[in-house]
């Protein structure tokens, strides 16, 4: 995406915060953080994550310019929850707005609601690719869900490594330290899903938000499902011997 810089210039000024107190928090470089709200480089999917935990914003909010609850009108349900509407509720493929990043990773961002509490995601990583640049495990708020659609992947999570292939499903807290590598020579696609992302400010001991918004703490796959409107549980992936 050619402003996702910009947008995330934009998220630290609005906010007031430095880059250089941005980068600090995020442990990245200044110089790195220039460059990449610039456009001179793309961010890695460790970066992107560590970035948005820092600001406190939704990938739809960079990926967009959307603010949640400004996305479109809201109309309040008998229960007293606010349901979000941005538009048609159709998306086209074409339409998807798009992130590629360093090291051989694409987003594609399917349709959302405006909340900013579910980063839903087409994830594709070309043979090489990995979602940090240095091998470093990434931490971030929410419950990730994985379906890969084709190829072949490897997810490194706190000691285990699992190898995902097509049919594939995992679910996982994202506050774990986890990784994502395709060692092979094939592209690796899949559909993924991070839900209840912070977006009231709340952190963890690490500084990592991990309360969604609403202010209710999303403790485990049950807590996930209550959201999702019983969503089946999604099977683990098989660990590799």
């Amino acid at each position: 995406m050619e402003h996702l810089g910009e947008a995330i210039r934009e998220a630290r000024k609005k906010k007031g915060l430095s880059l250089r107190s941005v980068a600090a928090s995020a442990e990245i470089s200044p110089s790195l953080l220039s460059q990449v709200e610039t456009g001179k480089t793309n961010p890695s999917v460790g970066t992107l994550y560590a970035l948005v935990n820092v600001l406190n914003v939704s990938i739809d909010e960079l990926v967009s310019g959307n603010h949640p609850l400004e996305a479109g009108p809201a109309r309040t349900e008998p229960t007293g929850s606010i349901v979000v509407t941005t538009g048609p509720p159709v998306q086209r493929r074409e339409d998807n707005p798009t992130i590629v990043m360093e090291n051989g990773v694409t987003w594609e961002r399917l349709a959302v609601d405006g909340s900013g509490t579910i980063d839903s995601l087409i994830t594709t990583y070309s043979p090489g690719g990995s979602s940090s640049v240095e091998g470093k495990l990434m931490r971030h708020s929410g419950i990730e869900y994985g379906l890969l659609l084709e190829g072949e992947l490897t997810l490194r999570l706190d000691f285990e490594t699992y190898v995902l292939r097509a049919g594939d499903s995992l679910c996982f807290d994202s506050l774990r330290p986890h990784l994502y590598e395709n060692r092979t020579d094939s592209v690796a696609r899949g559909l993924w899903f991070v839900v209840g992302r912070s977006r009231d400010g709340d952190s963890s001991p690490d500084g990592h938000g991990a309360m969604p918004a609403g202010g209710f703490p999303m403790n485990s796959a049950v807590d996930v499902l209550g959201l999702l409107g019983r969503m089946p549980v999604a099977a683990t992936p098989t660990q590799q011997q």
